[in-house]
């Protein structure tokens, strides 16, 4: 008797549309890896090219609109896309384009305006296309504090802020907050639902200058845990347990003259507590 064979079962499809980081830490470089390390196949569109190390941004070269419009044309009618994410759009037709294209579906939005070293990355007509066109058709968005009162255009706490930008329509969670730990070993998300209560979410903290990148794989690693079907306080915690295990993996490199890169490394044998 001949069996047969059993088809693979196929990953699930994650995009991202960010630009790039010549140093590897953070954008398109951060979103593919942290998909290939959680079991996802990982498809790109690239919004700008960036001239960046561990120091700063050097330079940045936006793609054209009308550039953008052909990658997400080209993965959107070949690939089975099961949960996207964004990072750095960087100009407001860019913000609109995205929405048109990927609003109402698993949508993971890192509002990237600022760069770890300061560069802005976002002007004002960015952070208001944000507000009026993409954040009221994203499923999360996953800022932290300074981002948030950016996009509200006032300052608040952390609690504060999740609050008032899930009332433009998705859910939010502000990430980094301090915690309630007298002696720093724990941070604290906030995760806001629209019309809805908003709760507190500690998670360990890792001391470490290493951080290039974290926010990107945070919200990618959301997005791969929305792919795969969890419900959206799993896919938070789940995101933070696979960020925090990449902080630790990378708190002791020496890698560059300014804030190293968070790791991207991933061991097939010995997964970490945030892998699946």
């Amino acid at each position: 008797m001949i069996r047969a064979q059993r088809r693979p079962v196929d990953p699930p499809v994650l995009l991202s549309v960010a630009g790039t980081d010549s140093g590897g830490a953070a954008g398109t470089a951060a979103d593919l890896t942290t998909f290939a390390a959680l079991g996802a196949h990982g498809a790109c569109v690239v919004t700008a090219v960036t001239a960046q190390d561990t120091t700063g941004v050097r330079d940045v070269h936006p793609v054209p609109r009308r550039s953008v419009e052909a990658q997400l044309d080209a993965v959107l009618e070949d690939l089975p896309v099961a949960a996207s994410k964004t990072g750095m759009l960087g100009h407001p037709g860019v913000v609109e384009l995205v929405a048109a294209r990927l609003g109402g579906t698993r949508l993971v939005v890192d509002p990237v305006l600022v760069a770890t070293s300061g560069a802005v990355l976002g002007d004002a007509s960015v952070a208001r296309a944000y507000v009026e066109h993409l954040l009221p058709v994203a499923a999360v968005c996953t800022p932290n504090a300074d981002e948030a009162a950016v996009l509200l255009g006032r300052e608040g706490t952390p609690r504060d802020l999740a609050a008032a930008l899930s009332d433009l329509g998705c859910a939010v969670v502000v990430t980094g907050g301090p915690g309630t730990d007298p002696a720093g070993a724990s941070c604290t998300d906030w995760l806001a639902h629209p019309g809805g209560p908003v709760r507190a979410l500690a998670h360990p903290a890792v001391d470490t200058g290493n951080d290039h990148g974290t926010g990107c794989t945070f919200s990618a690693a959301l997005a791969v845990a929305l792919g795969h079907g969890d419900d959206l306080e799993t896919a938070v915690a789940r995101a933070a347990a696979h960020t925090v295990a990449a902080l630790h993996r990378s708190s002791g490199w020496r890698l560059g003259r300014g804030r190293g890169p968070i790791a991207h490394t991933h061991d097939p044998i010995r997964t970490t507590g945030g892998d699946r």
